[in-house]
């Protein structure tokens, strides 16, 4: 194993959470007027590791790492660190160039996180050498271990993957783009030790088309909002119970993709939405997202409902 002896501690830890629960992506809660909003964000994720996910992410996609400052953004992970208490890993967001995600690494070593997701840099198409030496100069100024995330303008060939790979803090790829050739062509050509993760959005939808490729482990929006029904999804695949799992697409998941197609960003949007609906202190979501309207509430608190009635969980 070429992982230095840090490293391979957090991918241990990561593949037991993983294979215990799944990973938690936790919202950023704001109050009305925009401002961060600390005591709200720890009652929120203390709600969310009652839980018992298998890893929290915090100041990632879902809880729009782009929208937050350096300062807020330090708050935010340490804030996790600290209501985690050392039971599950910390993983924190970081992007951008790799001089700003530095920037970003260096506040997530001082919160106390356990590991870095490297977000995919920003606007520029670029070719493998360009997203290797990324990794390697991000590796090269943190001591973090980094989880490489590959989706929209980052696709890392076989090739490149092998020699992402090799850097001895980077611990996993986590895939966004639902190649599934594609994908299947890198799990056969990593080394053992690397980790990979379903990223698609609403990862349950292809879940088990990723484990078929062998990754089994998602990050779940959901259980940001409704970790009932997430849970009971991921039991069901872990028991092989396909017709469970068919029963949850049909009735919540692919009506709540449905939903999330409508308009840019309800990705995002729709799950703080919903956690709002919950009673989860949040908050809204800071440009350049948007609310949903009237009529998408009325649908997501519809089908919340009916989800919710599907696990046998109350609202």
């Amino acid at each position: 194993m070429n992982l230095n002896k840090a490293a391979q501690d957090t991918a241990r830890r990561l593949a037991d959470g993983m294979a215990r629960g799944v990973l938690s992506f936790p919202l950023t809660s704001f109050r009305p007027d925009g401002g961060l909003d600390l005591d709200a964000y720890r009652a929120y994720l203390a709600g969310q590791l009652a839980t018992e996910p298998g890893a929290i992410f915090p100041a990632c996609g879902t809880g729009e790492f782009t929208a937050l400052d350096e300062d807020e953004y330090g708050q935010v992970v340490a804030a996790a660190v600290e209501v985690a208490d050392g039971r599950v890993p910390v993983v924190a967001g970081i992007g951008y160039g790799w001089a700003q995600a530095l920037r970003f690494a260096r506040r997530a070593e001082e919160a106390g996180a356990d590991a870095a997701l490297v977000l995919p840099h920003y606007l520029l198409k670029v070719p493998q050498d360009g997203l290797v030496e990324q990794v390697r100069r991000i590796a090269a100024g943190t001591r973090l271990p980094l989880i490489a995330y590959q989706r929209d303008q980052v696709a890392f060939s076989v090739d490149g993957l092998r020699r992402i790979a090799e850097i001895p803090t980077v611990i996993g790829l986590k895939d966004g783009h639902s190649d599934l050739d594609r994908l299947q062509r890198l799990t056969l050509a990593a080394p053992e030790h690397l980790l990979f993760f379903n990223g698609a959005a609403t990862a349950e939808v292809q879940a088990r088309a990723y484990a078929a490729v062998g990754v089994p482990a998602y990050s779940s929006a959901v259980h940001a909002f409704a970790p009932e029904i997430a849970d009971a999804f991921f039991t069901a695949m872990r028991n092989g119970d396909d017709a469970r799992m068919d029963a949850l697409l049909r009735g919540f998941y692919v009506p709540f993709v449905q939903l999330r197609d409508r308009v840019p960003g309800y990705a995002v949007s729709l799950v703080k939405a919903a956690a709002r609906l919950r009673g989860r202190p949040v908050g809204p979501v800071r440009a350049p997202l948007v609310e949903p309207g009237p009529e998408d509430l009325a649908d997501l608190e519809k089908l919340l409902a009916d989800g919710l009635e599907l696990v046998g969980a109350t609202g």
